[in-house]
């Protein structure tokens, strides 16, 4: 990507005027160690696979399509143009965090990678299955309750935006490459705990109901859609880790940290949309399989000379009867 100067944590900002291409093309000497974890998410899952393969075990193709779509944008946007120039400019920086935080969550979580470890993992009681122990004392801690629940998932999902931006943390956090890497890790690792109660395609160590899981999504959608404006309307520069864009780039960095506020504002929706559909997917299938055991528990009734009739719906009926009988 040309020749590069140290950013103020050390890591490599490139001389050359960001451009499309440079944005989107790989940069690996630059890439974050979150990129390379992605990799290793990417290996441990396709082991998993294979351990299923090797038991004869079917795994729906889309659950890994998902996953390794995750992974793969995780990687990009931590091992391209977008980590790099993401250390000088605001707007390239809030892809990079929507991203993580908004998009790759939702591949991972519908890969249902909990899932696959349940079923690869030896189930032995000896020293073989200890990490399958692990993972359901993890799901069944109260720890784990604790972090799934709407109290701490949403405020964190909101914490991520005005704690992180508009407090000295983020400056400080960009000032050496493990706070960079811990940031980015945030990011990601809140996303995974805000959608994964509400998509709910894995065990999850809470459950709400479908109503719920909804309401969970919505509630930080104009907290997101407020910061956003809040970024885009400001007058000043809110961080200096921003403040000084290369001359040669030609970017004002007040012009930047409004795109970058556009870019947090409008971010939000296509994800919040495709989590409502498939939560509303979700919904539909449940009624239709409840639906579906009603019938089957009357006609197994009717074959065995009862009445049919719908339990709750017989008790009600009874009920109005008691009712009417007692009427003078």
């Amino acid at each position: 990507m040309g020749h590069e100067h140290g950013g103020m944590s050390g890591m490599h900002v490139p001389d050359l005027p960001p451009t499309t291409g440079r944005l989107l093309g790989l940069d690996l000497g630059a890439a974050s160690p979150v990129a390379w974890l992605a990799v290793a998410l990417t290996a441990v899952y396709l082991v998993g696979l294979w351990r299923l393969h090797r038991r004869g075990i079917s795994w729906p193709v889309l659950r890994t399509v998902a996953f390794l779509a995750g992974c793969a944008s995780v990687f990009h946007v931590c091992a391209s143009g977008l980590q790099s120039y993401g250390m000088a400019l605001f707007s390239v920086h809030m892809v990079q965090h929507m991203v993580l935080t908004m998009i790759a969550p939702l591949g991972l979580l519908l890969g249902a990678p909990i899932t696959l470890a349940l079923r690869a993992l030896s189930a032995s009681r000896g020293p073989a299955g200890a990490p399958r122990r692990l993972l359901l004392w993890g799901l069944h801690s109260r720890l784990g309750r604790i972090v799934s629940h709407p109290a701490f998932t949403v405020p964190l999902f909101i914490a991520s935006l005005y704690g992180v931006y508009l407090t000295p943390v983020f400056d400080d956090l960009m000032a050496t490459t493990p706070g960079h890497t811990f940031m980015l890790l945030h990011f990601l690792v809140t996303g995974l705990l805000f959608f994964g109660p509400i998509l709910a395609v894995d065990p999850w160590p809470r459950r709400s109901g479908h109503g719920g899981r909804m309401l969970e999504l919505m509630l930080p959608a104009p907290f997101h859609a407020f910061f956003g404006v809040i970024v885009m309307m400001s007058n000043t520069l809110l961080l200096t880790s921003f403040a000084s864009t290369p001359a040669s780039w030609g970017i004002d960095p007040l012009v930047d940290q409004s795109w970058a506020g556009g870019v947090a504002w409008s971010f939000g929706e296509l994800p919040t949309v495709l989590v409502l559909a498939v939560v509303v997917a979700q919904w539909s299938r449940s009624e239709d399989r409840s639906n579906r055991a009603v019938e089957r528990a009357r006609e197994r009734a009717i074959a065995r000379g009862e009445s049919g009739e719908d339990p709750a719906l017989a008790a009600y009926n009874e009920r109005l009867r008691q009712l009417a009988a007692q009427q003078p």
